[in-house]
């Protein structure tokens, strides 16, 4: 059998390297002898995010544009031109036969020079609407691996293929961890746990939610997992407790998913992804601060099949204590999310990307 080689890249936040290491670790499965390189941007998390799941990294010297005049911005040509020219090299040198792209500023530079030099190209498009790098990269791309319907005012139809995002493996079976979860958590059995989460970075109005909110959580015979972000931990790590664990970011997603029984997440695609292969009541709060808004779309794809129910930040002051302890109270309706949200979830997306991959070796 000959020898595959696949460069990935994607970068800048969790969203966009998680899902290019679980296409890398289902390409191991699929050829064992291949060959894997990831390509990311300099100074991003992905530097160290990759290396640690055990793959290799080399990183262009790009970065986004700024939306105001900046010197990253004057610097932003050259920048381009210099990853082009590096991007060239490394797929000289690599020969790779695929080259797979799931978003960030990296995978731009990287899959426009492959698909210059006649090498396919897959995208990955996590979001209910795409960036602008995805936009452009697509009219050259084979095949773009979609996670929601309805995305053909914006990509060639006949090159889309919905799949879902791809998911870490470890939570397909988070029913199974209960047990090990609340060991390894050192959590209370007689409490219920509500997991909150702000994405990997962090979300400032719902920190300060709960942080207004906390006193009246913990009187229901609640204890709390919050995971703030880096950004914030200083400002809010005075509220750790027996029965609130205040961290910055969480390494065991799987377990700490089997431990909740309510969870309060911000709507970024791979969350929403995680949360409907994991089954849990959710309440979504949206980010409204990111492109054409998309958090909301993606949280609105899931409360429209009442999977979920969610609160605008605008609403957060008038509705959230209403709106939590009725969902506290009313098991049916726990029970109903939960069977609902996991009807969407799209569990092989990673096995079915990689199919579009093989396809066109």
């Amino acid at each position: 059998m000959a020898q595959y080689k696949f460069i990935l890249s994607g970068g800048g936040t969790g969203g966009h390297i998680y899902p290019a290491i679980a296409i890398a670790n289902e390409l191991k499965v699929r050829f064992p002898d291949a060959k894997i390189l990831f390509v990311g941007a300099k100074d991003k998390m992905e530097m160290q995010k990759v290396p640690q799941a055990g793959y290799e990294i080399k990183g262009l010297w790009i970065a986004g544009l700024q939306r105001k005049l900046t010197l990253q911005n004057a610097m932003f040509p050259f920048k381009l031109v210099a990853s082009l020219w590096e991007s060239r090299k490394i797929i000289k040198q690599f020969k790779p036969n695929v080259v797979i792209g799931t978003g960030g500023f990296a995978s731009g530079p990287l899959l426009n020079m492959a698909s210059t030099l006649g090498i396919p190209t897959v995208i990955q498009e996590q979001n209910s609407f795409p960036g602008i790098t995805n936009k452009l990269l697509s009219k050259k791309a084979r095949a773009i691996c979609v996670a929601y319907e309805n995305l053909d005012r914006f990509f060639p139809k006949e090159k889309m293929i919905l799949t879902g995002n791809p998911v870490r493996q470890d939570l397909l079976d988070v029913a199974t961890k209960k047990d090990e979860a609340i060991a390894f958590f050192n959590l209370d059995t007689s409490k219920k746990t509500l997991l909150v989460l702000g994405g990997s970075l962090g979300a400032r109005r719902v920190n300060q939610l709960i942080e207004k909110e906390i006193d009246g959580i913990l009187l229901q015979n609640i204890q709390v997992i919050w995971q703030c972000g880096k950004l914030y931990l200083e400002d809010y790590k005075k509220y750790s407790s027996t029965n609130v664990q205040v961290v910055a970011f969480i390494e065991r997603m799987d377990l700490v998913y089997a431990a909740a029984d309510i969870v309060i997440s911000r709507a970024g695609a791979s969350s929403v992804s995680e949360l409907c292969i994991v089954g849990k009541p959710v309440i979504f709060i949206p980010s409204p601060n990111v492109a054409e808004d998309h958090q909301t779309k993606n949280a609105q794809a899931i409360v429209s099949k009442k999977g979920a129910l969610m609160l605008k930040e605008s609403e957060l002051d008038s509705q959230f204590s209403l709106v939590f302890e009725a969902l506290l109270k009313d098991k049916g309706k726990q029970l109903q999310l939960s069977e609902n949200i996991k009807q969407l979830a799209l569990p092989m997306a990673t096995q079915n990307i990689v199919d579009a991959i093989v396809k066109l070796l």
